[in-house]
Protein backbone atom coordinates (compact mmCIF):
# COMPACT_ATOMS: atom_id res chain seq x y z
CA UNK A 1 0.00 0.00 0.00
CA UNK A 2 2.86 2.37 1.01
CA UNK A 3 4.37 1.83 -2.39
CA UNK A 4 1.72 2.74 -4.00
CA UNK A 5 1.67 6.03 -2.46
CA UNK A 6 4.89 6.66 -2.72
CA UNK A 7 4.40 5.89 -6.88
CA UNK A 8 1.59 8.42 -7.27
CA UNK A 9 3.60 11.17 -5.37
CA UNK A 10 6.51 10.46 -7.09
CA UNK A 11 4.63 10.60 -10.37
CA UNK A 12 2.57 13.92 -9.26
CA UNK A 13 5.63 15.46 -8.45
CA UNK A 14 7.53 14.64 -11.58
CA UNK A 15 4.47 16.17 -13.49
CA UNK A 16 4.37 19.21 -11.86
CA UNK A 17 7.96 20.34 -12.90
CA UNK A 18 7.29 18.97 -16.48
CA UNK A 19 3.84 21.77 -16.51
CA UNK A 20 6.16 24.77 -15.31
CA UNK A 21 7.92 26.85 -17.44
CA UNK A 22 9.13 29.97 -15.33
CA UNK A 23 9.07 33.03 -17.42
CA UNK A 24 12.87 32.80 -17.82
CA UNK A 25 12.54 29.35 -19.54
CA UNK A 26 10.01 30.46 -21.99
CA UNK A 27 11.89 33.42 -22.82
CA UNK A 28 15.14 31.27 -23.67
CA UNK A 29 12.49 29.17 -25.64
CA UNK A 30 11.47 32.05 -27.65
CA UNK A 31 15.03 33.31 -28.35
CA UNK A 32 15.80 29.86 -29.21
CA UNK A 33 13.26 29.83 -32.09
CA UNK A 34 14.06 33.12 -32.84
CA UNK A 35 17.45 32.15 -33.64
CA UNK A 36 16.35 28.77 -35.73
CA UNK A 37 14.71 31.17 -38.00
CA UNK A 38 18.07 33.30 -38.43
CA UNK A 39 17.18 36.14 -37.09
CA UNK A 40 20.26 37.59 -35.17
CA UNK A 41 19.69 38.66 -31.31
CA UNK A 42 20.18 42.55 -30.68
CA UNK A 43 18.27 43.08 -33.76
CA UNK A 44 14.54 44.53 -34.86
CA UNK A 45 13.58 41.32 -36.48
CA UNK A 46 14.55 39.94 -33.86
CA UNK A 47 12.09 41.71 -31.34
CA UNK A 48 9.33 41.57 -33.74
CA UNK A 49 9.90 37.83 -33.46
CA UNK A 50 9.56 37.80 -29.92
CA UNK A 51 6.77 39.71 -30.11
CA UNK A 52 4.53 38.09 -32.48
CA UNK A 53 5.53 35.10 -30.09
CA UNK A 54 4.02 36.55 -27.91
CA UNK A 55 0.87 38.08 -29.54
CA UNK A 56 0.42 34.49 -30.52
CA UNK A 57 0.53 32.98 -27.26
CA UNK A 58 -1.81 35.71 -25.64
CA UNK A 59 -4.66 35.26 -28.83
CA UNK A 60 -4.16 31.17 -28.51
CA UNK A 61 -5.09 31.98 -24.38
CA UNK A 62 -7.99 34.12 -25.47
CA UNK A 63 -9.41 31.54 -27.80
CA UNK A 64 -9.33 29.09 -25.17
CA UNK A 65 -10.45 30.72 -22.52
CA UNK A 66 -13.72 31.31 -24.11
CA UNK A 67 -14.20 27.72 -24.93
CA UNK A 68 -15.15 26.03 -21.87
CA UNK A 69 -15.96 22.10 -22.83
CA UNK A 70 -18.53 21.87 -19.49
CA UNK A 71 -20.58 24.74 -20.50
CA UNK A 72 -22.89 22.72 -22.78
CA UNK A 73 -26.64 22.31 -22.32
CA UNK A 74 -27.20 18.71 -21.57
CA UNK A 75 -29.74 16.82 -23.93
CA UNK A 76 -31.38 14.39 -22.00
CA UNK A 77 -33.13 11.46 -24.45
CA UNK A 78 -34.71 8.91 -22.59
CA UNK A 79 -34.97 5.83 -24.36
CA UNK A 80 -38.05 3.52 -23.88
CA UNK A 81 -38.15 0.01 -24.67
CA UNK A 82 -41.30 -1.51 -25.40
CA UNK A 83 -41.96 -5.67 -25.44
CA UNK A 84 -42.82 -6.74 -28.89
CA UNK A 85 -46.24 -8.19 -29.84
CA UNK A 86 -46.37 -11.85 -29.84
Amino acid sequence: MWRKAVMVTVLAATCVGCTAMSAQDRRAADEAKCRSYGFLKKNDAFAECLQRIDLDRRAELRSTSAFDPWDRPVIYRPIIVRPQPK
